[in-house]
């Protein structure tokens, strides 16, 4: 193999599938990252069995010549060597040739220097998926969704379900939720692009898997293709393949806790609710409970309050647009409030409560579509 790219160009696909690569694979040939050069293009596929990043190097893109295939073939390099090698070259253009016993020569500018790769017969074969059922959506709505859901699954590993964002997908809508059981957060669009009339129920994808795929998503509104096959999902993002593996196991039914009705329903300026919730929470997080009780004293105006013995209390009030039904209290992580209000872009929100042990539901006013749960503390008076 031999063939000479743009430094840029390499440099800029190896950053996008190095993001599939972990120290702790038991699969040594997995450490590395393999190089195909064809005809047209030069591929590069990194994978931890989780999940495999193919990014795509086409010959000729707008008129510019990225590459110059003087051999064909295939080698495997060490991926964390290879990462920084290749940022650091001084030329504009890198050359690799690969010799017997993939014996690898890289050049660039002054500099030259021999990696020595491995066979790349010996590199799994990536899921052979068929697109028989998929979806499109725009890659800023789906960064969205995962930013607004994925700061609430589990980090227990002894649940491994609950690590995942769940995704049902149902007459042209879809739908996020996530949970770790103290805490929960969902979204919903509808108006799909779909291939066919689509029911998946128990599509469940690692959370952090999607935040790393959160980073490969332009910013623009160009659109995403969405494979579903068997155990893995498959995103198209302009030249990159991203495949996951779907999480095993069944999800649990969320809907049966998500109160309808409520006993007291209160309308609030979200940016100032948060930063009352953010002067309480630097306290409350001294004690490393996080705990602070909101107070609705009168229909007009809640309370937020929180204390500690060895340093003092916050009060903070907080003026209603609205307050109707009981007057109540209410003890809450103010953490797990803060994550929520964070992803809420509404000028207002909605609380909603049904008792002071039950989950306390936050929604932005103009925004049926997304829900938050927060499970409440009991705290004496």
């Amino acid at each position: 193999m031999e063939f000479k790219i743009l430094k840029n160009k390499l440099h800029e696909s190896i950053q996008h599938v190095s993001k599939a690569i972990t120290n702790r694979t038991t699969i040594p040939i997995l450490s590395g990252i393999k190089i195909d050069a064809h005809d047209q293009e030069v591929i590069l596929t990194a994978s931890d069995t989780e999940i495999s990043i193919q990014s795509f190097i086409p010959k000729e893109e707008k008129e510019i010549q990225n590459i110059e295939i003087k051999k064909e073939g295939s080698v495997v390099l060490p991926a964390k060597f290879f990462v920084e090698i290749i940022r650091k070259l001084p030329g504009e253009y890198v050359e690799i040739e690969v010799n017997s016993q993939f014996q690898t020569i890289i050049k660039s500018g002054t500099s030259e220097l021999q990696i020595i790769g491995l066979d790349p017969e010996e590199y799994p074969v990536l899921p052979s998926v068929e697109e028989n059922n998929s979806i499109m959506l725009a890659s800023d709505l789906l960064k969205s969704m995962i930013k607004q859901t994925s700061f609430a699954i589990s980090t227990n590993e002894s649940t491994p379900i609950l690590t995942g964002i769940l995704w049902s997908v149902s007459n042209e809508n879809l739908k996020f939720v996530a949970t770790d059981r103290h805490r929960l957060a969902s979204r919903e669009i509808s108006n799909l692009d779909m291939n066919l009339d689509l029911n998946l129920q128990n599509i469940v994808i690692s959370g952090k898997t999607l935040n790393e795929l959160n980073k490969l998503l332009p910013d623009q509104n160009s659109m995403i293709h969405i494979v579903f096959a068997n155990n893995q999902v498959l995103f198209k993002i302009d030249s990159i393949l991203f495949y996951t593996r779907i999480l095993d196991g069944i999800y649990p039914d969320t809907s049966k806790i998500i109160p309808q009705v409520f006993k007291t329903e209160i309308t609030v300026p979200t940016k100032m609710f948060l930063e009352a919730i953010d002067r309480a929470y630097l306290l409350s997080k001294e004690n490393q409970t996080n705990i602070v009780k909101m107070i609705v004293k009168d229909h007009e105006e809640i309370e937020i309050t929180s204390s500690l013995t060895s340093l003092g209390k916050i009060t903070e009030q907080v003026k209603a647009e609205k307050i109707e039904g009981e007057l109540i209290q209410i003890s809450f992580n103010s953490k797990y409030m803060l994550d929520a209000l964070k992803v809420i872009d509404s000028d207002h929100i909605q609380i909603g409560i049904t008792g002071t042990m039950s989950p306390i539901i936050i929604k932005p006013s103009d925004n049926t579509n997304m829900l938050h749960l927060i499970l409440p503390y009991r705290t004496t008076n």
